[in-house]
């Protein structure tokens, strides 16, 4: 707001930036404002700031530039700029579908299954993916659109120098490397702080068609996206839950709300008037080497299923079937996803 009011009143920025100090106080931005804004013109280095952006290979967009993102621009609070970090490549991000798919941070082994498949499902059908790279469904999130060959935009409530968590090192490198890319509104070095998230979920569901909240709780900041998107008029979707889990209240409660319900990526599509078929198959069948692998990735491609169950179903020993689980994991066919339960990847 305080943007908007030196912008709106000298027409630019760099006409506010320039301005005398006694045009800045005739603005209405306040005393004590006034004279923080004057003090940090004075001492700001605006030439080693840029180094500091070159050096990082950090692009700056500006509201007014023409590759800011369409979508972003219509929603009333738009950020005046966007920090970008992300490698070109030959296949560029799609900002015309994009859909952001956010969650709780402590995410369960249901909503890692559930995200991973919409996540891989949506991908197939040309979406772009948009999350917040926190812990949990986002990090997911967006491992599983690099996984699937898919692009994803990571939004950070932070300066995009800042890695945040660290664990996510790795994921934000690769994003960063051709993945897709590294989206802040905040100024570099600027450290994570709890009230600047909310203002980074505005730009998620900003960037995006509309939100999917797959797993949290009833006071989950997934909620603050979603509440987002239906003030930027996007539509907001939820997965059901466990009624026996906290993680399912979120979105039960925002079905209750009037969210679309979710069981798959056709959901989705079939709301926003896409051609469902897109989806069909996500996991591309790969045929057995031996009669022994065919029969069991024709009930793994029912489903995840546990060993046992693989058995009973196959009629095949536990030997045979553990040995060419075994041969499959090698070839990067099927994974164990803990306890003993596979799945096609």
């Amino acid at each position: 707001m305080r943007f908007k009011l030196l912008v709106d009143y000298f027409g630019s920025a760099e006409a506010a930036w320039k301005a005398p100090n006694e045009r800045i106080r005739e603005t209405g931005l306040g005393n004590k404002l006034t004279d923080a804004f004057i003090h940090f013109r004075k001492t700001f280095d605006l030439s080693g700031y840029r180094k500091q952006l070159v050096a990082l290979h950090i692009s700056v967009v500006p509201i007014t530039d023409e590759k800011y993102p369409k979508l972003l621009r219509e929603i009333p609070d738009a950020p005046f700029l966007l920090y970008v970090l992300g490698k070109r490549t030959e296949a560029p991000i799609n900002l015309t579908r994009t859909i952001a798919v956010v969650g709780t941070r402590r995410i369960t082994a249901y909503g890692r299954e559930v995200t991973e498949r919409l996540t891989g499902e949506l991908v197939s059908a040309g979406f772009t993916i948009v999350s917040g790279m926190a812990y949990g469904v986002d990090a997911v999130a967006h491992r599983a659109a690099i996984h699937a060959g898919g692009k994803t935009i990571a939004v950070l409530g932070c300066g995009i120098d800042i890695i945040a968590p660290s664990s996510n090192a790795n994921l934000y490198h690769d994003i960063a490397a051709g993945c897709g890319a590294i989206v802040s509104e905040m100024p570099l070095g600027l450290r994570p702080a709890k009230g600047l998230f909310p203002a980074r979920n505005r730009i998620i569901s900003g960037l995006s068609l509309g939100v999917v909240v797959t797993e949290g709780a009833d006071d989950s900041g997934a909620l603050i996206t979603a509440r987002n998107a239906v003030e930027q008029g996007r539509d907001v979707f939820a997965v059901p839950g466990p009624i026996t889990s906290v993680l399912s209240r979120g979105p039960a409660r925002l079905l209750k709300q009037g969210a679309r319900l979710v069981e798959s990526a056709d959901d989705i599509l079939e709301e926003f008037g896409l051609d469902t078929q897109t989806v069909r198959g996500v996991h591309k069948r790969v045929a057995g080497q031996s009669k022994e692998e065919q029969n069991i990735l024709d009930v793994l491609y029912e489903g995840k299923q546990h060993i046992d169950t693989i058995v009973r179903l196959t009629h095949l020993t536990m030997s045979v079937v553990a040995a060419t689980l075994t041969v499959l994991e090698l070839r990067g066919v099927v994974k164990d996803f803990g306890e003993k339960t596979y799945g096609v990847i």
